[in-house]
């Protein structure tokens, strides 16, 4: 064992109580702060060479929280139930009546909460989804900044995921549209 991977793990032992409340008001559960914690352990056995650390305990907790990050992260990548066995159905390669009644009221109601938002935001969030249109490109069309054009399609999708009822899904949301 390193001699930075034993004084880091002396830091987090010692510190295990503090992490774990913070993290507990962080994230919600207890239980996801405990695996959090657990999860770091295991990354901090592994480190081999961080070099001379400032402020341990920052950094230790910093570790904890982009663990936590990760599993969030990971988490939202699985399906559920329901849509495993949407796909399922629909690769069964029939589509039945209700489904098909489903996606028709389904796209009527994006139609209208499209209609809803102000024009720049649907302006906004078609060029960025629909024609895959960079942040940056989108916000010299506009004469605002990367950072505005963000606020305006995560507003744009949170307004119609509202009228949609769902879930606004992180796939879908603010992501990574500066270089793709």
């Amino acid at each position: 064992m390193t001699g930075a991977r034993a004084r880091m793990m002396k830091v987090f032992e010692a510190s295990y109580q503090r992490f774990r409340e913070r993290l507990r008001w962080r994230l919600g559960s207890d239980a996801l702060a405990t695996e959090v914690l657990h999860e770091t352990w295991l990354r901090i056995a592994r480190i081999d060479d961080v070099g001379l650390v400032q402020q341990p305990e920052a950094y230790l907790f910093r570790m904890a929280l982009n663990v936590a990050a990760d599993q969030r992260e990971k988490d939202n990548r699985k399906l559920t139930a329901s849509e495993i066995e949407a796909i399922r159905h629909t690769m069964d390669g029939a589509l039945d009546p209700e489904r098909i009644a489903e996606a028709r009221a389904e796209l009527a109601m994006l139609r209208a909460a499209l209609e809803e938002l102000t024009p720049r935001r649907k302006a906004i969030l078609l060029l960025a989804r629909l024609d895959n249109v960079k942040h940056e490109e989108i916000a010299e069309r506009f004469g605002i900044s990367p950072r505005m054009v963000e606020k305006e399609l995560l507003n744009a999708l949170r307004h119609c995921s509202n009228r949609l009822e769902r879930k606004l899904n992180r796939r879908f949301s603010s992501g990574p549209r500066k270089g793709s």
